[in-house]
């Protein structure tokens, strides 16, 4: 699995259902449906009771119909933390790279 699907594992049903929402709202609305971040690295929020998660993803495939959860974690701070959008822009890097050597 994953690290991005190990978190969400963790999550309530209803809290997983609320991220699910918001990923499927960007893959029927396109990107604009959530933030960008920094080059291809974008973000959906959800929210529920008072809680609040992020998924960092990026969209890939031939036509951007993939879009690749690559880090996921509750909401503390007002922006993503610094630390988890280099995550995910190394996991992105090295995604795209083990791509190439196929």
């Amino acid at each position: 699995m994953s690290p991005a699907r190990d978190y969400l594992s963790t999550l309530d049903p209803a809290d997983l259902a609320r991220v699910r929402l918001a990923m499927l709202a960007v893959a029927r609305e396109g990107r604009a449906a959530a933030r960008h971040l920094r080059g291809d690295v974008h973000e959906v929020r959800a929210g529920r009771a008072g809680r609040a998660w992020r998924v960092l993803f990026a969209a890939e495939g031939r036509h951007n119909h993939v879009l690749l959860a690559l880090s996921a974690f509750e909401k503390k701070t007002q922006q993503a933390p610094q630390s988890d959008v280099e995550l995910a822009e190394a996991r992105l890097r090295d995604w795209r790279d083990r791509g190439r050597s196929r």
